[in-house]
């Protein structure tokens, strides 16, 4: 007898149609007058344009990079599902970024009014839903030498990873379609608004807050980081904690893609062909050899083998710690973010208390303080006069500080909240004949060979 549908997936079909019919026959506004908003195509630089397509790419392919790094780490009947929850992020998020994720997060600022001058919390959604008025000319505040629409595509690859990133705190014990859920949810109200708040040139954090952030360690990695601690205490623990990384081999690869992707992700975000973009590079790449190299000799002076699993860790943790500094500091300070936040970032992984939450693979204590680290660090460093701390500005470090707070705050009670919506609605948690079952084969009915 055939299986009956469940009527969730029915609606979630449902859905994809409508967008689809709808961007059918979208009547999608264009460019007439440039006086306003818009440059007029003259205004393009081709090597910023060859650039930016270059970094989108790169960006774009980190995301099956942490599904290979994800997917090595996790016990053998799950691997699978666990590396198919962040490949299916470029769907889901992909959709939601063209129909309003975009003008969510870019859109004119809906927010306050502080001293007279109007600060954004989030974008109108309608300034470009299904990429209304994005298209080859240049906008002159977000991207002033770049088509829009790539500039647009550009971002999408962020919106991408950061709710992909999330999956690893939740491995081995979710619901699929509630995953899904969720990441629709955590996209449109924490993402994006972050994402206003730090990137618009009218938001909130990045113009009144003075918050500094090249290319997403608060909008990306503090947000993944405390949705993902958020969820683990919504799902609770796996019933059976005790499991072995199925393929290192997997996490070596998938590394090695993250820090190839890395350059899109921090020099890409200089948004020019430009010196800006070339230190941006640097630093990426010192700052990860660094943390490699201080997490590998870490873990030796604690007693713990050489590993690497362990050397792979480190490097990512790197990667998160210079992203919000990769174009605001030189090449050794970058050394220095890499130490610090590997040493910082290990002491949490083998934290007890952490440890007996669950985060399945140490979300939390790799992207969410490797992202706290990156602000810290950013905040006390940053170059320029009055930048950070070390040149003049205990103001913008103390606003960074409680901009950091509040950013921690929103991410974790916010994700608290729609991890309770979703689960209304759906289950957030598998059954636990179908845990251990594993979810390759009670979720998609797929074995590893």
């Amino acid at each position: 007898m055939e299986k009956k549908i469940e009527k969730r997936w029915i609606v979630a079909f449902l859905i994809t149609a409508a967008v689809a019919i709808t961007g059918l026959f979208w009547e999608h506004a264009t460019v007439t007058d440039t006086s306003s908003q818009f440059n007029s195509t003259d205004a393009i630089v081709p090597a910023d344009v060859a650039w930016l397509l270059t970094a989108s790419c790169l960006v774009l392919l980190m995301t099956p990079g942490l599904a290979f790094f994800y997917g090595g780490m996790v016990g053998k009947k799950n691997v699978i599902s666990t590396m198919l929850k962040s490949f299916i992020c470029l769907g889901v998020i992909s959709l939601l970024w063209v129909v309003v994720g975009f003008s969510l997060s870019f859109g004119s600022p809906l927010g306050i009014d502080i001293a007279g001058t109007h600060y954004g919390l989030i974008g109108n959604p309608t300034d470009f839903a299904f990429f209304d008025y994005v298209d080859e000319h240049p906008h002159k505040q977000l991207a002033t030498t770049l088509p829009f629409i790539l500039f647009a595509l550009f971002q999408m690859k962020f919106a991408i990873i950061t709710p992909a990133i999330i999956t690893g705190a939740l491995a081995e014990r979710i619901r699929f379609i509630s995953f899904l859920l969720f990441i629709c949810l955590f996209s449109l109200f924490i993402y994006a608004p972050l994402c206003h708040m730090v990137w618009h040139p009218n938001g909130l954090l990045g113009s009144y807050f003075g918050v500094k952030d090249f290319a997403g360690g608060t909008v990306v990695h503090m947000s993944a980081g405390f949705a993902a601690i958020a969820g683990v205490l919504s799902l609770g623990k796996r019933k059976n904690l005790e499991y072995i990384p199925t393929n290192i081999p997997f996490v070596l690869l998938g590394t090695g893609m993250l820090w190839f992707g890395w350059f899109g992700f921090n020099a890409g975000s200089a948004l020019s062909a430009n010196h800006t973009a070339a230190m941006a590079f640097a630093t990426t790449t010192i700052a990860s050899a660094s943390a490699m190299l201080t997490w590998a000799f870490f873990d030796r002076l604690n007693g713990r083998k050489v590993s690497a699993l362990g050397a792979c860790i480190g490097a990512v943790v790197g990667l998160v710690a210079i992203t919000p500094a990769a174009g605001f500091v030189s090449v050794p300070k970058s050394i220095f973010f890499g130490f610090a936040a590997a040493i910082v970032s290990n002491m949490m992984v083998n934290w007890k208390p952490l440890k007996r939450i669950d985060d399945t693979l140490d979300v939390f204590a790799c992207h969410g303080v490797g992202g706290i680290m990156g602000m810290i660090l950013t905040a006390i460093f940053a170059e320029g006069e009055n930048a950070s701390l070390m040149h003049g500005g205990l103001n913008i470090f103390a606003h960074h500080m409680m901009a950091m707070v509040l950013v921690a705050a929103f991410s974790f009670f916010g994700a608290m909240l729609l991890y309770k919506v979703t689960n209304w609605f759906i289950p957030l948690r598998v059954s636990e004949e179908a845990e251990q079952q594993g979810l390759d084969l009670s979720q998609h009915n797929e074995m590893l060979g």
